[in-house]
């Protein structure tokens, strides 16, 4: 589910769900209104597109690289527009095929896992505040309201020839619940709240309780989350 929150106008966020396949996605977009959804509109094409009949690592592999040709492609329509355009998106994916699964992402977009009843946050956010974390400067409760608590240091579109996606890997568990989702929740939604939410409405709608959560908390941006359960 996605929704542009009840402080925007208009909604940058979209998401891939191909159960078909075990592939999900969920795509930020950034740099201004039509810049930001266009970004995001391209990495969901490119990833809703994906052929059936892959098994990993081929799905992975073709995941990697259309997410690259996207990037590629952004940079050089920012080019054309000129030199101050920008034209980017976070995204987190995830590939999920037999007993095994991989989680890629550039940005602040996260996954989490809920398993037995923890909530574990698999992806490390690309962001200035993660990194001022990491050196001890601020505490994450302090992120949360940092001013500069929007600024991404890793995105698809961005300045660097290829985009590097952070790759994390693990063994499926029935009962195994994921979660992926926009900065615009879990800044809205505390790690408690996920995990209540998660855990109480797994046999309904999980994904559409979070958004509903969010927006209920008057969330400051655009809100989506997709959710995956293992069975």
């Amino acid at each position: 589910m996605t929704d542009a929150g009840p402080k925007r106008d208009h909604n940058e966020d979209t998401y891939v769900d191909r159960p078909d396949i075990g592939l999900w996605a969920v795509a930020d977009g950034a740099g201004g209104h039509e810049s930001g959804e266009l970004a995001a509109a391209m990495l969901r094409d490119a990833l809703q597109t994906m052929p059936p009949g892959l098994l990993e690592p081929e799905l992975t592999t073709e995941a990697v690289a259309r997410i690259q040709s996207v990037h590629r492609a952004l940079r050089e329509e920012a080019a054309r527009r000129g030199p101050y355009s920008l034209l980017a998106a976070t995204v987190v994916v995830l590939v999920g095929s037999d007993n095994h699964y991989v989680c890629l992402w550039a940005g602040d977009a996260r996954a989490y896992l809920l398993r037995d009843g923890k909530l574990q946050q698999l992806t490390r956010d690309h962001s200035l505040v993660q990194e001022l974390i990491e050196a001890g400067v601020i505490s994450r409760e302090q992120a949360a309201t940092h001013p500069r608590a929007n600024i991404i240091t890793r995105a698809v579109g961005a300045d660097e020839q290829d985009v590097a996606l952070d790759r994390i890997e693990g063994i499926l568990r029935e009962g195994d619940l994921f979660l992926l989702c926009c900065d615009g929740v879990f800044k809205t939604l505390s790690d408690d709240a996920l995990t209540r939410l998660l855990a109480t409405e797994r046999r309904g709608s999980p994904a559409d309780a979070v958004i509903r959560a969010a927006v209920a908390a008057n969330a400051s941006d655009n809100v989506t989350a997709v959710t995956i359960d293992v069975i």
